[in-house]
């Protein structure tokens, strides 16, 4: 109360308290509102000016005050009166405790006025620790947008890279609305009510805890502190008599009613993604009006579930269009922020994000790389990434793939455009490194949640069931190589317990014939898995290491094959051509290359690597060649030997996958049919569930079209599958192609001596 308003002829009864209460008297009671009021009941107008009866004259209600203390006292009370005067000076003392007392000073206006004026320095001021990294342009921009809606209005929708802050920045966003008075009534959406209330709580807890905020925001931190978490205290809790009017439940907050606070009175609620929960949202003031949500915050509106469903992302874009824009009441326009990640195309955020369908969200979606490395740097990525998982198979932490990072990294990011060079781990040297580590880690997942450009993805069609593949059998007996084939093929597929292998015969014209398949060592049962493996290379090998026993089981296991003689129909005798080794299991990796190098059938044996070339991969085609380099029909064998001293072969395994399973879709006496051997389909069950462990799933990006195979939920085995592609890749290595696709195998140009070249002439 300034100077120039005081009159004591005319008090406010709260004025009053205070200037009463500020004499500190020995033996004396504080005066309360309770006994003001009483001694106003008993006094009536004598200690009020007549033209303002509401008030109290100081000096009358001294003088009132002096003649009750002269008056003579009665006798001694009964108990009852006792009884009363004590429970009236118990209520007297709580309600006394109710009022919260003064509020502290700002301590700092001018840091709060800029506060205000800019939600950019609201974060940097008061939330230091949570961005405590520098502003990329994507979020420059993003700030930019969300305060222009607190302030204006209008919705906007974005979708940032996973881990860039969008949901913390929106939180903020909504409390720095509530603290400048921007919006009556906030309310935070999210996919379900469990979510939006753990957003909220974030609010509350900075709202109990922040230093920062308490110093320059004491109208509303210091009402909520004086709580002290217990929520009992709210309905009572007043200010210079007034009740503040605070409410602090799990699913709302009512921020402290102060006089000439700008939050005073704001709401913030919490509301999962259901119509039920978000319709009829009100809230009725101290002053009779009645507020709607003027600003709502929608985090994440759709789960992983509702993603992959068309019609619940329906329902939920219909919810938001409906209920939720809905939620400011009849002719009233609502300001909106959401924060979203698309899961895939065509989803709820895919389509909130999409201005063609959705303009009024103005959406805006930023990546983490603008632009990847130029083409030239694809080989040394390609190295770098079979350093990296060769390191994390063998229980290394990738430590070599970033030295090999560090000594190429000019070369390496060439081209590349990254959004916040600021953002990577301790133990990488760049956000570039970064990145790639996550595609590398789930190529899918990186463009979905960090580009926010799933790939598109549409379920092959007619694919082949274990039925099919089970009954598709030539008659032949095992072994026996039909006539028509040209080239044996065998590839081992190499596991800890066990290895796999599987033996084809193939026509010139890719007709192939699975010619026998099994494990070693044999389990001599007709069905089982990897998991329930009874008889392993460790008990068929004992005594020795992991790779010891692998290479045991390599030796023993090409010792019997590729040194046996087969038979054709006609009589004529046929020995495997070709044998590839997975060279991609843990720890076997430099066994397979040193066994492939000493072994007596060292001519016929090569490691093979798989690779995933999806949709938004490099595909094998576009791979800069280099001199000496076989390249086949995706397939690459390079020229370089390294410290291992072998050749590779390279093989694009979603191509291959699809191909054996268009052979195996080829009509029996086709050109380019693949069947099994014998005549019962219940002893092929067990490979037939091998070849269809897996899915196609057309994906699009980058303007290619791939099949891109996944391994179903179940994880079922699939090594017959790995194998039936290493024999079939074999088969293009030795020259065999299908009619119609060019396989562009090349050989090395023998050499001639010049003696040679002048008999020519």
């Amino acid at each position: 109360m300034s100077k120039k308003s005081f009159n004591p002829r005319q008090l406010r009864p709260a004025d009053l308290l205070r200037i009463v209460n500020a004499v500190d008297l020995p033996n004396t009671e504080s005066l309360t509102e309770f006994k003001l009021r009483r001694h106003r009941n008993r006094a009536g107008y004598s200690i009020s000016d007549p033209s303002n009866p509401q008030t109290v004259d100081l000096f009358r209600y001294a003088a009132w005050l002096t003649l009750e203390y002269a008056k003579p006292k009665s006798g001694p009370l009964s108990y009852e009166e006792q009884k009363a005067r004590k429970a009236e000076r118990a209520a007297e003392a709580v309600r006394s405790a109710q009022d919260i007392g003064e509020i502290p000073a700002v301590v700092s206006p001018d840091r709060k006025a800029q506060a205000i004026a800019s939600f950019r320095r609201f974060c940097e001021t008061y939330f230091a620790e949570v961005f405590y990294l520098q502003w990329s342009d994507d979020h420059l921009r993003v700030i930019e947008k969300i305060e222009k809606a607190v302030r204006t209005g209008g919705l906007f929708a974005m979708a940032m890279p996973r881990g860039s802050g969008k949901t913390v920045c929106c939180q903020t966003a909504v409390l720095w609305a509530a603290l400048i008075g921007a919006s009556p009534f906030i309310c935070l959406v999210a996919a379900s009510a469990e979510r939006a209330r753990d957003l909220l709580e974030n609010i509350k807890i900075w709202l109990e805890t922040n230093p920062l905020l308490h110093e320059d925001f004491p109208e509303v931190t210091y009402p909520i502190r004086c709580l002290e978490r217990i929520t009992n205290r709210q309905k009572g809790q007043k200010y210079q008599g007034e009740p503040t009017r605070i409410d602090w439940s799990s699913d709302r907050v009512v921020l402290p009613v102060i006089e000439g606070s700008l939050s005073s009175g704001i709401v913030i609620s919490s509301s999962g993604m259901k119509g039920s929960d978000i319709r009829g949202q009100n809230y009725a003031r101290a002053d009779g009006q009645v507020v709607r949500p003027q600003l709502v915050l929608v985090d994440d509106p759709q789960t992983t579930e509702s993603a992959w469903s068309p019609s619940q992302s329906q329902r939920r874009e219909a919810i938001l269009a409906g209920d939720v824009l809905g939620m400011a009441g009849p002719g009233k326009k609502i300001a909106g922020l959401m924060a979203c990640t698309v899961i895939r195309p065509g989803d709820m955020a895919d389509n909130i994000l999409d201005r063609d369908k959705h303009p009024e969200w103005q959406g805006e979606r930023t990546k983490m790389v603008y632009a990847f490395p130029a083409p030239v740097t694809d080989k040394l990525w390609a190295k770098y990434a079979e350093i990296r998982a060769d390191s994390l198979r063998n229980d290394g932490d990738g430590s070599q793939a970033t030295e090999f990072y560090r000594d190429n990294r000019e070369t390496m990011d060439t081209g590349s455009i990254v959004a916040w060079p600021q953002r990577y781990n301790e133990d990488e040297l760049s956000a570039l490194q970064h990145a790639m580590n996550l595609r590398l880690r789930d190529e899918a997942a990186f463009f979905a949640e960090y580009q926010n450009e799933p790939i598109i993805e549409s379920v092959g069609e007619e694919m082949l069931t274990a039925d099919a593949i089970a009954t598709k059998t030539n008659g032949h007996p095992r072994n026996i190589i039909p006539l028509g084939c040209n080239h044996l093929t065998m590839f081992i597929d190499v596991q800890q317990k066990v290895l796999f292998w599987m033996l084809c015969g193939w026509e010139e014209n890719f007709t192939g014939y699975i010619v026998d398949y099994g494990t070693w060592p044999d389990q001599k049962r007709t069905y089982y898995t990897l998991r329930d493996i009874r008889s392993t290379i460790s008990r068929a090998a004992p005594g020795a290491g992991l790779e010891g026993q692998i290479y045991a089981g390599l030796d023993i296991l090409t010792a019997e094959k590729l040194a046996a003689t087969y038979h054709r129909d006609d009589g004529a005798e046929m020995r495997i051509d070709r044998c590839l080794i997975d060279a991609n299991w843990g720890q076997s990796t430099d066994v397979v290359y040193q066994f492939c190098r000493q072994s007596q059938h060292a001519g016929l044996l090569l490691p093979s690597h798989g690779r995933y070339v999806g949709a938004s991969s490099i595909p094998f085609s576009e791979y800069k060649r280099k001199r000496g380099d076989r390249v086949g029909l995706h397939w690459r064998i390079p020229n370089t030997v390294g410290k291992r001293q072998v050749r590779h072969v390279l093989i694009d395994t979603n191509y291959w996958k699809t191909f054996v399973h268009a052979r195996l879709s080829v009509s029996m006496g086709d050109p380019g049919c693949l069947s099994l051997f014998g005549h019962d389909d219940k002893s092929h069950r067990l490979i037939a569930d091998h070849l269809t462990a897996e899915y196609r799933v057309k994906s699009q990006a980058q303007g290619r079209t791939v099949d891109e195979w996944k391994l179903r939920a179940t994880r079922p085995d699939n090594h017959w599958l790995d194998c039936l592609v290493g024999c079939a890749v074999a088969a293009s290595i030795q020259g065999v192609s299908l009619p119609g696709l060019e396989s562009r195998t090349t050989q090395s140009r023998p050499r001639m001596k010049l003696s040679e070249i002048q008999r020519g002439r």
